[in-house]
């Protein structure tokens, strides 16, 4: 026995360094990859990213403005703060039947383990709102969307525990325009809201807990030949590219790029340290839908790696603390 141990301390002790160190690494958690998109309005956009999110294997989150699920002859029901009845920045519904395809496609992505999440009703900036204005815009968000069925001529085609999943499955929130005044956090937590999405980073981060909302950043990433800052937005790239002017002309060169910026951004993390990524999108194919191709590029080759989770932004704060993903994800 002492012979047969003094054999193994040798075999041991004669091990390099490096593989010493490499038995002792904790394992890298997965790489958190989030895709959303603002608006959530045109029925053709909802269909094709929950086909897509079906090959992919990836879960988008839905900031959903609720006028989009109101019929323009029923505007008048909405009043934004300091606003006329019946204005929206964003417009309404054209028709009844549209609205109704929208609410399916609601309803379906919900069952599909999507999440819908708040983009506010009249896509306003809050900038200036008070407390009791943020109030006032949440409280009508859930009143539009929870009387939505009916209001469209649909109360039978109601799903069973639609208005409960209004009032108490929409956790997660986007202002408009991204601003953020302290009064949106505090109307935030009063209205149950457990996480914000309109912050800005420098660069991928994990959410901070602050006043008991979870705050996430779209994040600042490289972009174009000089390797300019920008957020992970396509709108932010419309702008950039063709000074926010449609150049169909030259889609295939924005997509590039596009897709170029968020590859290396998400290169940068999956070799580091890997902060969760983010990426936001429209319900608008600008630039001949430059800026949804490179999205469906980057999720087609990533989101099937063992070590990458493409997940809603409710499951990335789940995936955060439990610091593993979680088997009911199915990823």
């Amino acid at each position: 026995m002492f012979m047969f141990l003094r054999i193994f301390l040798s075999l041991f002790l004669c091990l390099p360094i490096s593989a010493l160190a490499e038995e002792v690494q904790p394992e890298k958690p997965k790489q958190l990859l989030l895709v959303s998109f603002d608006g959530a309005g045109d029925n053709t956009l909802w269909q094709r990213s929950r086909d897509f999110a079906r090959t992919a294997n990836i879960r988008f989150t839905y900031f959903l403005s609720c006028t989009l699920v109101l019929a323009k002859p029923d505007a008048a029901a909405y009043k934004g703060p300091h606003h006329k009845a019946g204005r929206s920045n964003i417009g309404f519904a054209q028709s009844r039947e549209e609205a109704r395809t929208r609410l399916a496609h609601v309803w379906q992505a919900h069952l599909e383990g999507h999440e819908i999440a708040s983009h506010t009703c009249g896509h306003f900036d809050g900038a200036d709102w008070s407390e009791a204005d943020w109030a006032t815009e949440m409280k009508s968000f859930r009143s539009v969307l929870s009387d939505a069925w009916a209001a469209n001529d649909a109360a039978r085609d109601e799903p069973q525990g639609w208005r409960a999943f209004v009032e108490q499955g929409i956790r997660g929130f986007r202002a408009p325009y991204l601003s953020v005044p302290d009064t949106l956090f505090a109307a935030e937590k009063q209205a149950g809201f457990l996480y914000d999405a309109s912050s800005v980073t420098r660069g991928p981060e994990a959410p901070v807990d602050k006043g008991g909302v979870s705050r996430f950043g779209l994040p600042l990433i490289p972009e174009g030949p000089k390797q300019r800052p920008i957020i992970a937005m396509d709108y932010n790239l419309f702008i950039r590219h063709s000074a926010g002017v449609e150049n169909p002309s030259r889609s295939a060169e924005f997509e590039e790029r596009a897709y170029t910026a968020f590859r290396a951004a998400f290169d940068r993390q999956y070799e580091g340290d890997r902060s969760p990524l983010q990426i936001g999108l429209h319900f608008v194919k600008m630039n001949g839908g430059a800026y949804w191709r490179a999205m469906e590029r980057l999720a087609t080759e990533v989101c099937k790696l063992p070590d990458v989770a493409c997940v809603t932004y409710a499951e990335a704060m789940e995936v955060l603390e439990d610091g593993r993903v979680q088997e009911s994800s199915g990823l």
